[in-house]
């Protein structure tokens, strides 16, 4: 964390002014911005787990297209998807 000391006959907002700049200077806001909105990564098991839930839900749209069930653009997919 970067010190300042306020110098003699220095206003509060002189004062604020630098400590701001270095504080810009020194990369801490941009590390911890970084740090901010760090997501942890998916384990092998639930990456598995939801690559299959995606293959079984493409699988039953194709097989919905093939008998007539589903349009070109998907109309109402959840809604069906849930049905059956």
């Amino acid at each position: 964390m970067p010190e300042t000391r306020r110098k003699q006959k220095e206003s509060f907002e002189g004062l604020l002014r630098r400590f701001n700049k270095q504080v810009q200077m020194s990369g801490k806001i941009l590390e911890v911005k970084k740090k901010r909105y760090y997501k942890k990564s998916k384990n092998t098991r639930s990456k598995k787990e939801t690559a299959l839930r995606r293959k079984m839900i493409e699988d039953k749209k194709q097989y919905l297209q093939k008998i007539g069930k589903l349009g070109e653009r998907f109309p109402g997919v959840k809604a069906i998807m849930k049905l059956s």
